[in-house]
């Protein structure tokens, strides 16, 4: 019996515009970005972020570094929000109903930039956060491992140090997106 459905959040809870994202690097001075952003999976300083190794402001002294100038943190959070654009709220009403049944997560790799925009008011126009419409989120950054290296400690039964201790899933009860 499925108790739990997974979702990512970029790709499938928030459509992802790539290209966008790569353009606000760009104009930030990062004139590599469509190396550094790959389509999947991040490098370098970024992968660094996303596993919770740089913090927000040392991944903005660093990303300074590489534009070859020093960057605000509102500049850094704009290029990093170009990968998305205005929130279906289809899909937030669709978990919201799924939750009628199931536990609902998302488990994601992003950063800080990102769910500060995403766990606040901001994130939809219906002024709700993401947090409100799963029962919990499980981010890159805040576990220090990629959504990748998860899915396969929760198949396999691996401990993650506790930090998935209120999930209590196993393989036949959980559906991952």
């Amino acid at each position: 019996m499925i108790k739990n459905i997974v979702f990512d959040f970029g790709g499938v809870i928030v459509d992802i515009d790539r290209d966008k994202a790569v353009q606000a690097f760009i104009k930030l001075g990062l004139t590599d970005a469509d190396s550094r952003l790959d389509k999947y999976h991040q490098t370098g300083i970024f992968q660094e972020l996303e596993e919770g190794k740089l913090n927000a402001d040392e991944f903005r002294k660093q990303l300074g570094d590489l534009c070859g100038r020093e960057l605000t943190m509102e500049e850094t959070k704009q290029a990093w929000l170009g990968f998305f654009n205005e929130v279906d709220l289809r899909k937030l009403d669709y978990m919201l109903e799924l939750r009628k049944s199931y536990h609902v997560y998302i488990l994601s790799n992003t950063n800080p930039f990102v769910m500060s925009w995403a766990c606040s008011p901001e994130f939809s126009s219906r002024k709700k956060p993401l947090n409100d419409y799963c029962d919990n989120l499980y981010l890159s950054y805040q576990v220090g491992h990629t959504k990748e290296y998860v899915k396969v400690a929760l198949k396999t039964g691996e401990n993650l140090q506790n930090q998935l201790v209120d999930v209590q899933i196993d393989n036949h009860s959980q559906i991952i997106h």
